[in-house]
């Protein structure tokens, strides 16, 4: 890949501060409020970076000298060399789920490919430490899920997150993988050739530079990304503190739908799972049609898809009915030549903005909404 092909402008200015040390997404979010955009903050003193809230002087003067200082050219270098590419929230590709999440991030690595329908996903998670039952159920929700047109998100790691993306791959579908390193290397090294094939049929994703090695601090930010780019979260198999539980509660907090699967009453592997049904705290699903059955509208479009393919003998997932659900209307019906953000749609519709997100999937998929750059949206046709 050649680096001009990398990064955007945006990107690259948004990179340098990916790179400066002390600034993470709430920090980041703050200078953006503060200064008005990436390449403005940039270009502030350090007593300007005082004013920023959290930053003190002694922060403000490494904050000024990391951010100087970033090889920007040699991480581009390097993505290129690994043909990786480099996304910030102002590039139309980035996934509009995240946009809408507290803490979304600076930047993200992509070596692969992301799709609008990526947004309609649902997430796999469990521990890595699993059992043959356990494995068996994430590969068959994969597949099940990925069948009916849903993206599966997960971790690539050892156990659940595996299987959940073998299953995807195995009957087709798309599925994306966030690490929890840099994408110079593939963790654990036993998913270098899953990672492949996951990088072929959907994307490997991380927010962290290059060459940052698998730690134990970057799985719980990794998680956030991972309940951020889904309608929902499934908990296979979990322990009592495993750290598919810290995802389940992150996507109850960006008002994700949680589901589990119930597991043996007296296995220490389904602890984590059997307590989030038992507390309410997620719902019980034994396959891919109960989770439809709670994503309202998505959910019943793509299973009355899947049904109509079936029938007709083609496997055709986003062949979808010219009518429209409810929500969909109600986005439609707001839709002109005047370019709206989700948040506006969401406003103007009276629908939250995750479902809104979604909706606006669908009516791309039918032909009724037009998206433009900065994740605007109009009719079709027009502008």
């Amino acid at each position: 890949m050649d680096p001009s092909e990398v990064a955007s402008s945006a990107a690259i200015e948004h990179l340098r501060w990916s790179l400066t040390n002390q600034v993470g997404p709430i920090t980041f979010a703050r200078l953006i409020e503060r200064f008005g955009s990436a390449q403005a903050a940039l270009g502030a003193s350090v007593r300007q970076l005082e004013s920023i809230d959290g930053v003190g002087p002694s922060t403000a003067e490494v904050i000024a000298r990391s951010r100087d200082q970033a090889d920007v050219a040699c991480e581009v270098a390097l993505a290129a060399r690994h043909g990786v590419r480099i996304i910030c929230r102002d590039d139309e590709d980035f996934p509009a789920p995240l946009r809408h999440i507290p803490d979304p991030p600076i930047c993200l690595y992509v070596r692969g490919g992301l799709q609008p329908t990526d947004a309609l996903a649902i997430a796999v998670v469990g521990s890595r430490r699993s059992t043959l039952y356990g494995r068996e159920q994430a590969y068959r929700f994969g597949y099940q899920l990925a069948q009916r047109g849903m993206a599966i998100v997960s971790g690539l790691a050892r156990g659940i997150d595996g299987e959940s993306h073998k299953g995807a791959l195995a009957a087709g579908g798309r599925t994306l993988a966030v690490l929890g390193n840099g994408l110079a290397s593939v963790y654990p090294p036993e998913h270098r050739e899953l990672a492949d094939h996951v990088a072929a049929g959907g994307a490997l994703i991380s927010e962290l530079p290059m060459t940052t090695p698998p730690d134990t601090g970057n799985f719980l930010p990794r998680n956030r990304l991972i309940a951020g780019l889904s309608l929902g979260v499934l908990v296979v198999e979990a322990a009592r503190r495993s750290g598919a539980l810290s995802t389940a509660a992150r996507a109850s907090e960006y008002n994700r739908e949680v589901f589990a699967v119930p597991g043996r009453v007296d296995s220490d592997y389904s602890v984590g799972t059997n307590t989030l049904i038992r507390d309410q705290h997620a719902k019980l699903v034994t396959c891919a049609d109960d989770i439809l059955d709670e994503l309202g509208e998505v959910g019943q479009t793509l299973r009355g898809t899947d049904e109509e393919a079936e029938a007709e003998g083609e496997p055709n997932l986003f062949h979808v009915q010219p009518t429209l659900s409810g929500d969909e209307q109600a986005v439609c019906d707001k839709l002109d030549d005047e370019p709206r953000s989700v948040d506006q749609l969401a406003a103007e519709a009276g629908l939250p903005e995750s479902r809104v997100a979604s909706t606006l999937i669908m009516l791309q998929l039918k032909g009724l909404a037009r998206q433009l750059p900065g994740n605007l949206f109009v009719r079709p046709g027009r502008r």
